[in-house]
């Protein structure tokens, strides 16, 4: 996305797809530094940042300023404070919400220096940018499908790409217990429940969790563990 963002101007950015059933599943590729992303991830800012709060309720693109009065009582301060040591003060995000229940966020950011600009640069574009989000996220997402349509005709129930464990929290997930509940059951960690989710997504090529379960059903193989 480098490429087309510079199009518009020296903006950082960050594209993140998150599932709105469940916050803690989210993609983010972004131009932020690494170690900001690494620390947005390791903290789940995602779940109270409140930019993505906002942004679950909106269908229009906005700037910051308008997001920090969703709900006071979250305290964003720490988010705010950790993103400003990394030049991040102020930005603008854009909004697509998609068939498969995710939410699709395009956020641009300047550096510290111009961000009393940013609403200035972004504004005559706003149209060409809200469609530039539009074609990124079918094209990732398109890309998820025929990932997931590759798997599905390459799969069968001896060559199944998942693992005994995978199949069995994605079998849990798929009769509606929470990562914490699913713990319990297979006597693990929640961040051990996560990191399986992570890889059933990344194997199958889709989006989120609920994408899996879905495309599982179909395929027939969400069945009971038997041992």
């Amino acid at each position: 996305m480098d490429k087309e963002i510079a199009e518009f101007g020296d903006f950082k950015y960050a594209y993140m797809i998150l599932n709105k059933k469940d916050l803690m599943e989210t993609v983010i590729t972004s131009s932020y530094p690494s170690q900001w992303i690494d620390i947005y991830k390791e903290r789940n800012y995602q779940c109270i940042d409140p930019v993505v709060l906002c942004a679950l309720q909106r269908v229009s693109p906005f700037p910051w300023d308008e997001s920090t009065p969703i709900n006071p009582s979250l305290k964003p301060s720490d988010i705010f404070s950790h993103a400003k040591n990394y030049n991040i003060t102020t930005g603008y995000t854009f909004v697509l919400h998609d068939h498969d229940h995710n939410l699709a966020m395009l956020t641009l950011t300047l550096n510290d220096n111009k961000a009393i600009d940013i609403e200035g640069q972004i504004h005559p574009n706003k149209a060409r940018l809200q469609m530039l989000l539009a074609n990124v996220h079918e094209r990732i997402t398109t890309r998820h499908r025929e990932t997931a349509r590759n798997n599905r005709d390459n799969s069968s129930v001896e060559k199944d790409p998942l693992t005994t464990r995978e199949n069995e929290v994605l079998y849990w997930a798929s009769m509606g217990k929470t990562y914490q509940e699913i713990a319990i059951i297979l006597d693990v960690k929640i961040r051990t429940i996560k990191f399986h989710i992570g890889n059933i997504v990344k194997k199958m090529g889709v989006t989120n969790a609920r994408h899996a379960i879905r495309l599982r059903a179909e395929w027939q193989l969400v069945k009971p563990i038997t041992r």
